[in-house]
């Protein structure tokens, strides 16, 4: 796959919308899930892979460098948030990625309502943004587990040991 090909799957939040209308027209099942995905590692790997056994096709939320900062702290994150969408667009399970300014992917999940929001870790539905609009659309939520041993942060602190 080329990189044309692999950045034609990075979208706007209105080509999303666009993109998410003709797939509901098609009777495809959309999968959502977000985060920062700052140093790509096998956890997360694992954690796109279910996701996309939910569905049809897997959009993901990715925070921008701004979210990204207020989260995380002025050292993150590592990748800016086109390289972050670029490595995510080229994964083989991932049909599209849209990058989000706010804090929470609330207003993208609402803009697009898919049919599963799925999160990885130790969530409770009632934590986790937009599970309340998507149940009530008639979607579900799945919380899926994270594989031990795997994060961005013990990464970085062994980098910089």
């Amino acid at each position: 796959m080329a990189v044309a090909s692999i950045s034609e799957k990075i979208y706007s939040l209105t080509g999303i919308i666009e993109k998410a209308n003709q797939w509901k027209k098609e009777r495809k099942k959309i999968v959502f899930t977000n985060g920062v995905f700052d140093l790509l590692h096998k956890g997360h790997i694992f954690s796109l892979t279910q996701a996309a056994k939910e569905g049809d096709v897997l959009v993901i939320g990715l925070n921008s460098d701004g979210s990204v900062r207020r989260l995380k702290g002025n050292s993150r994150p590592i990748n800016d948030q086109d390289a972050r969408a670029l490595l995510l667009a080229s994964l083989s399970m991932v049909d599209a990625v849209v990058i989000f300014e706010e804090d929470t992917p609330l207003k993208l999940i609402t803009s697009i309502l898919p049919n599963v929001l799925v999160k990885g870790g130790d969530y409770t539905i009632d934590e986790i943004a937009g599970a309340k609009e998507v149940i009530s659309n008639g979607g579900k939520v799945v919380i899926n587990p994270i594989l031990d041993g795997f994060s961005t942060t013990a990464i970085i602190r062994a980098i910089s040991k």
